[in-house]
This record gives structure tokens, sequence and C-alpha cells, in this order.
């Protein structure tokens, strides 16, 4: 494997870490606690840091391209775990919900190794994805129901 193929094996990694990431910050905790009630072997977990909650300053743009400000601060709350197998995951998630960021955290864990990357999968990362999905398809089918077309209509050369 020359360096341009391991740049981009490295680049395609940090992709999907962050979709992973991603929906586990979106993903409800009733989600999260059903996938551990039904993972058949549940490694041993220990805490690396919190879960912890904290400020975070949320900055906007006018527009999308304007100068860039201060909007305001929101709560999130992180977690870091270490499986006994060694490998480290890391959890985000907006809200105070530490039970949530630390099982997410395990989810990212558990998603990093061969054995259980395909039960994060379907547990949890597919069904996410499916609600949110469903989320946005019906949010934009009720605002297409309100959608109003205008028109003009030449009435000729006065």
């Amino acid at each position: 494997m020359n360096s341009a193929q391991r740049q981009e094996a490295a680049a395609q990694e940090r992709r999907e870490r962050k979709r992973v990431a991603d929906l586990l910050a979106q993903a409800e905790r009733d989600e999260l606690e059903a996938a551990w009630e039904a993972l058949p072997s549940k490694p041993a977990v220990r805490p690396v840091r919190g879960p912890e909650t904290g400020l975070v300053m949320v900055r906007g743009r006018i527009g999308g391209g304007g100068s860039p400000f201060n909007l305001g601060e929101v709560t999130v709350t992180r977690a870091t775990v270490r499986l006994a197998s060694g490998t480290i995951g890391h959890s985000h998630s907006l809200g105070t919900d530490r039970e949530k960021a630390r099982l997410s955290a395990i989810f990212d864990a558990l998603w990093q190794q061969s054995a259980t990357k395909g039960f994060v999968e379907k547990a949890i990362l597919q069904p996410v994805t499916e609600r949110i999905a469903d989320y946005d398809r019906k949010r934009a089918e009720e605002t297409a129901a309100t959608r109003v077309d205008f028109f003009t209509m030449v009435r000729g050369e006065d």
C-alpha cells in the first residue's frame, strides 16, 4: 500500500468514525439501553473521563456566510471509556444525560472492534438512521402541505 492509499484509507476511517459519533449523539437513551440489554456478552468497562457535563460556546453566521458571532452556550455531556480489550470509546451529546453519554462511548468502542461492529451497526446505527430519515421525511411532507405557489399572469400589452 503506497502513501496515497494509506492517506485515503485514513480519511475514510475518519469519515466513518464521524458518522458513528454523529449517530450515537443523536440516539435516544432508550435506544441505547435497549441495545445494551440485547448485547449478548457485555464487556468490562472502565471510565477514563466522565461522564461530565459542561458548556460549549455555539458560534453562528448570518446567512451562513457572514462574519461569525457568539450565539450562546449549550450544555454538553461527554464521556470516555476503556473496554477490557483496551479499546477506547468517546462520546459527546447535547444535554445533561450522563448515562446516555456513557452508553454512547461504550458503543463507540464496541464499533471499533471487528467482533462487535456488526452488532452496533444493526442494533443502534441503522435504527437511528431510519428514525432520523423518517422524521426528516415527515417534516418535509408537512412543509410541502403548506406550500403556496404564486404565479403572475400577463394581461397583455398596455
